[in-house]
């Protein structure tokens, strides 16, 4: 006789399986690579430097 095999364990983890395919799928169509991430964060320092550069002291 086999062990007996939990039906909901099995159901929750081929979910899991799909969804984690579902997340790598959207990351590499949808993610932004290092450069890019690097360079808009350059965009917004630059920016935040510009506006303080322009803030009026009192």
């Amino acid at each position: 006789m086999s062990t007996p095999i939990n039906l909901n364990k099995i159901r929750k983890e081929r979910g899991r399986a799909a969804s984690r395919a579902r997340a790598d799928e959207n990351a590499a169509k949808f993610g932004q690579t290092k450069a890019q991430k690097d360079a808009q964060k350059a965009r917004l320092d630059k920016m935040d430097r510009h506006l303080d550069g322009h803030k009026k002291e009192t």
